[in-house]
């Protein structure tokens, strides 16, 4: 048994059915049992384990495994029913009334005690889960009991994956470079005055300096890697509303870490006047009294910089010679609530990014990401001369769906790009600077975005974060220009002045 559903329910009826028992018995005896074996293989159809008739009630038990569950099976039952007992004694059924739902499903370890939607308790017994689901007619309907199945399908898959939560498989890797610099980047830039903190948490202030690595950054991936493949410049929305991130998916899991926006209830100067009066007599930002005049969080900043893009595309048919379609966003920041340590550029909560996204037929989506790796790797080696290896890393949704990167086709996962801290030491994390995903049809299918063809659409994406680069290579080549590889140099050109304070 890997999973099976126990569902105690009734039949409302308008009249007490006692009159109709024999014709009930003979439904649930014959017509019940071809109607719930219809999709399900032989020896796993739905089974009707008790039947109990009331003075306004027709309770069942019913069993099953995974095909036809047996919450299906009751309002497949519903209408076949109704009909018998109107047409031949005049009694309706007037709903479903729900006394006890239990789903077990097989788990090697013990998930904990989690707060699930519409799950009462849950409970774990010798490598089973037993889960007690308060639902009415309304939830089985809108299919409730399969969505928390999935979830904690999913949750248990997640716990047997590892806590790491993706795996890591090594790709290439360049040749050690010589140490010329083994101090913490961030540091050092602020010793020298390119850059201060910010006001907000994980917020930067750059200075003249830094902003020129930025800007030089940027000038390399347009003239090296955008204009050469033919990439079109867009303007993605930096606020994010709940509905995109329902259709990408990020609403499954995003909540621990964006920043929430909640617009105000009202404008009127009024309905605001004691939040200003408070201030201007304290002298404090009353935030207590503000959290009472906004609306809910409509949304949150910008989390990951492409699911606005699909808005542009949604419920849109495409011309076939459109594809492969190539776009970029470098208008804004992004926006993430880190955890852990925040204290250098690599690991903020406000970070600069270039957004890189495309959209074909399979084919499409896997050669243009290879084109990507090897501009990439040009610039890497010859322009920036950076130490550094890359490596296939699977999440582990992906890995449930089987693409757990040990195929030697790779077709749907995300590539990183690491690089060495020497300040770190000898045996420090390597960091993430830079990556490229192939992302399968998951977002065209979420924002409905068709071809011509019919051909089944794939995506992929690839973020330039500039704080990230910036860190790996300053970790490696300091911040004495003359350090620096005369490729990147020779478009740097000159280091800006930056300002004196007494």
């Amino acid at each position: 048994m890997d999973l099976e559903f126990r569902l105690k329910a009734a039949f409302k009826t308008s009249a007490d059915p006692a009159p109709g028992r024999e014709a009930i018995e003979n439904f649930i005896n014959n017509d019940a049992v071809t109607l719930l074996s219809k999709g399900a293989p032989e020896g796993e159809e739905a089974k009707i384990e008790n039947l109990e008739i009331g003075s306004d009630r027709i309770g069942v038990t019913i069993t099953s495994g995974r095909y036809v569950r047996a919450h299906d099976a009751m309002i497949r039952l519903r209408r076949p029913l109704a009909a018998k007992l109107g047409k031949e004694f005049h009694i309706g059924i007037r709903g479903i009334e729900v006394e006890d739902f239990k789903i077990t499903m097989e788990s090697e370890k013990d998930i904990g005690n989690l707060k699930i939607p519409h799950v009462s308790s849950m409970e774990y017994n010798d490598g089973k889960l037993i889960l007690h689901l308060d639902v009415g007619e309304a939830e089985m309907e809108n299919r409730v009991p399969d969505r928390i199945l999935t979830l904690m399908e999913d949750k248990i898959r997640e716990k047997s994956y590892g806590a790491k939560g993706e795996h890591w498989d090594l790709l290439w890797q360049s040749e050690k470079k010589e140490i010329i610099f083994a101090e913490d980047p961030t540091q050092e830039m602020m010793k020298q005055g390119w850059l201060k903190r910010g006001a907000s948490r994980g917020q930067w202030i750059h200075g003249p300096q830094s902003t020129k690595l930025f800007r030089t950054f940027e000038k390399i991936v347009l003239e090296e890697l955008l204009e050469p493949l033919d990439y079109r410049e867009m303007i993605f929305p930096k606020l994010i509303p709940w509905e995109v991130w329902k259709r990408s998916g990020h609403a499954k899991g995003v909540y621990p870490e964006i920043y929430y926006v909640c617009p105000p209830k009202t404008r009127d100067p009024e309905y605001w006047e004691e939040v200003a009066d408070h201030y201007k007599v304290t002298h404090e930002v009353p935030t207590e009294l503000i959290k009472e005049k906004i609306g809910d969080p409509i949304g949150g900043l910008c989390y990951a910089q492409c699911p606005p893009f699909w808005m542009f595309m949604q419920g849109e048919t495409i011309p076939t010679d459109e594809f492969p379609i190539k776009v970029f966003d470098r208008s804004g920041t992004s926006h993430r609530y880190e955890s852990g340590g925040i204290h250098g550029m690599e690991r903020v909560d406000e970070f600069h990014r270039i957004e890189i996204v495309w959209l074909g037929n399979k084919q499409q989506a896997i050669d243009t990401a290879k084109e990507l790796h090897e501009r990439y790797m040009h610039i890497f080696n010859e322009i920036l001369d950076l130490e550094w290896r890359k490596a296939w890393v699977t999440p582990w949704f992906m890995a449930q769906e089987g693409l757990d990167g040990v195929s030697e086709e790779r077709e749907a996962g995300t590539t990183d790009y690491e690089a060495p801290l020497p300040y770190r030491g000898e045996d420090g994390e390597w960091l993430e600077f830079q990556n490229v995903s192939v992302n399968g049809n998951k977002y065209p299918s979420g924002f409905n975005v068709k071809s011509q063809s019919g051909e089944e659409l794939w995506s992929g994406c690839s973020g330039v974060g500039l704080e990230r680069w910036t860190s790996a290579f300053l970790a490696q080549k300091g911040l004495n220009p003359e350090n620096w590889p005369e490729e990147f140099r020779k478009r740097f050109g000159e280091m800006p002045e930056g300002f004196s304070f007494l």
